[in-house]
């Protein structure tokens, strides 16, 4: 196998605890707009729900390229309809800024901080660049640059989201890594030519988890968590 120079990593759910920090935001939200009925762990996945039949929108050419902020916005405004109540527009621009300061796993920042003695270190996600540097200096996470998906101009997993991230490295396929919790992601990134990292993150989803418990492919690198990749790729 090709040395890797360089580790890329899907952000929301390998890196950040998305379901948690969103449902974080909504509660006051909900309350403040007389709706503490309403479960807001419920709502964080509802309003997850609509995030790829968006992005699938602009893959399948359906619609120009369009900023993940813009999807998350449109997507909160239908959600909270389906669930049979509007708010002004200034609030769902300020809740929408909750995908912006989620908090990364306990493993996170220690993990990132070693793998970076060795490799270059970067997103490599859906997420768009203001979203992602917002969210890396609210949280102290250590990238060494933001790639975000309108570098690429494409949402994973679109094969070009891989390779075109390698291009602007000066790498090759081969020696960029992707990193996430996703075995479906994983296999978009070695169908480019990456290497691949699977983490474990069974609690994405919350106790009801049923996707990605399980490595389920045989992937160059298998590990708990961001100290565990570390210590195999002795950083």
């Amino acid at each position: 196998m090709t040395a890797v120079k360089a580790l890329v990593f899907d952000t929301f759910g390998t890196v950040v605890d998305w379901r948690s920090g969103i449902a974080r935001a909504l509660a006051p939200f909900l309350l403040a707009h007389g709706r503490a009925d309403l479960d807001p762990f419920a709502l964080a996945d509802a309003w997850r729900k609509r995030y790829q039949p968006a992005m699938e929108e602009c893959r399948a050419g359906r619609r120009p390229f369009t900023r993940l902020d813009v999807l998350h916005r449109e997507n909160l405004e239908t959600m909270l309809a389906d669930h049979g109540f509007s708010a002004a527009a200034a609030d769902l621009d300020a809740l929408n800024l909750a995908w912006h300061a989620l908090d990364p796993w306990p493993d996170v920042i220690l993990g990132l901080h070693r793998l970076r003695r060795k490799f270059f270190v970067a997103p490599l996600s859906n997420g768009n660049i203001l979203l992602l540097a917002n969210m890396a200096k609210r949280a102290g996470i250590p990238w060494d640059a933001i790639l975000g998906a309108e570098t690429v101009q494409a949402y994973k997993p679109q094969p070009e989201a891989y390779t075109r991230t390698a291009e602007i490295l000066g790498i090759a396929p081969a020696e960029l890594c992707l990193v996430a919790a996703h075995n479906g992601d994983l296999r978009a990134a070695r169908g480019a030519g990456l290497a691949t990292a699977f983490v474990f993150r069974r609690g994405e989803h919350g106790p009801g988890q049923a996707t990605d418990m399980t490595a389920e492919d045989p992937w160059d690198w298998i590990c708990q968590d961001f100290i565990d990749l570390a210590q195999q790729l002795d950083c």
